[in-house]
């Protein structure tokens, strides 16, 4: 049992540095990760993946290119630069998922001003969005902290345990 409870310990504890390296981690190299929460860019960018974005001169961004930028509501947006206006700062963008009746791509009504970007995204992990959603927000903030809480106990009474019977076997 033990040994079973050793296993079992040492894989969630590998799976927890895995999730703070995959959310927080990344941030030492310069990477911002976001969730994507909607079907906007897909199949590009699909729904629950996480979304590495790197800081980038909005002057260097070319039509195609994905470009992440903050609405003026505050909301985080990735979408695909159509056009770039390096003389009025401007970025004009497109969800290439939303599509007029005719199939085509219908572009974003508001242009994205230079100082409005964010960066561009780098790496794209599928479903990772779901769990750092889940984590960081009630109730998957509690269940981690109990999750730790449980691996902290568990690896003390284990430890107190071992420590008897080392000390008796003398």
């Amino acid at each position: 049992m033990r040994r079973l409870v050793n296993v079992l310990t040492t894989c969630v504890l590998i799976a927890l540095v895995a999730l703070v390296v995959a959310f927080l981690g990344v941030r030492l190299v310069g990477l911002t990760p976001y969730a994507v929460l909607s079907g906007s860019m897909e199949p590009q960018l699909p729904v629950g993946s996480l979304v590495y974005v790197r800081a980038a001169d909005p002057a260097t961004i070319q039509p195609g290119d994905a470009v992440t930028f903050r609405k003026d509501s505050g909301s985080l947006v990735t979408h695909q630069a159509y056009e770039v206006d390096a003389e009025s700062q401007t970025i004009l963008t497109q969800g290439i998922a939303n599509k007029a009746a005719d199939g085509s791509i219908l572009h974003d009504a508001d242009p994205v001003s230079f100082s409005q970007v964010v960066g561009v995204p780098v790496l794209c992990v599928p479903y990772l969005g779901y769990v750092n959603d889940f984590v960081t927000t009630p109730p998957g903030v509690y269940i981690v902290v109990v999750v730790v809480g449980v691996l902290v106990l568990l690896s003390l009474v284990g430890g107190s345990r071992n420590g008897r019977r080392a000390g008796g076997a003398r």
